[in-house]
């Protein structure tokens, strides 16, 4: 599935991302807290396709529409992770009025093409949790199971 305007070319196997609903939930949480700005932060696992725990960031980016994890912020979780024998698998993000799908910008900025790239509508009431793989500008939603 591909929103128009994105490219697509899959160019390797879409893993299942999952989490526990707990992690699903603080996820939620924190970009609740986070409004009317974008919540964001940082996946952790351990094999790359779990996440077994979150860290909420301040978005430095101090918007409505955009977000960015603070370089700062991001060492200090990722040696956390490491002392725990994780690792940073990915990022998170809302979306304040908008779906669950990744903008140009999150396009543009994603840097890793090996991370799970969560994007979190809170559009309506219930919010709408769904993650991507995005690889030299292209975007592949890949399905997200709870545990």
């Amino acid at each position: 599935m591909v929103e128009p305007g994105l490219r697509s070319t899959r160019r390797y196997a879409l893993d299942v991302l999952t989490l526990t609903v707990d992690v699903r939930h603080r996820m939620v949480a924190h970009c609740l807290s986070a409004l009317p700005l974008e919540g964001c932060g940082l996946l952790l696992g351990s094999d790359g396709d779990s996440v077994v725990d979150v860290v909420g960031t301040p978005n430095a980016a101090d918007s409505a529409v955009l977000y960015e994890v603070d370089a700062k912020d991001h060492l200090a979780v990722d040696r956390g992770a490491r002392e725990r024998g994780l690792e940073v698998v990915g990022a998170f993000h809302s979306h304040t009025h908008t779906d669950a799908w990744p903008s140009p910008t999150d396009v543009a900025t994603a840097v890793d093409p090996g991370w799970h790239w969560v994007v979190i509508s809170l559009r309506h009431f219930e919010p709408v949790v769904r993650s991507f793989r995005i690889v030299d500008g292209n975007v592949d939603q890949e399905p997200v199971a709870l545990a």
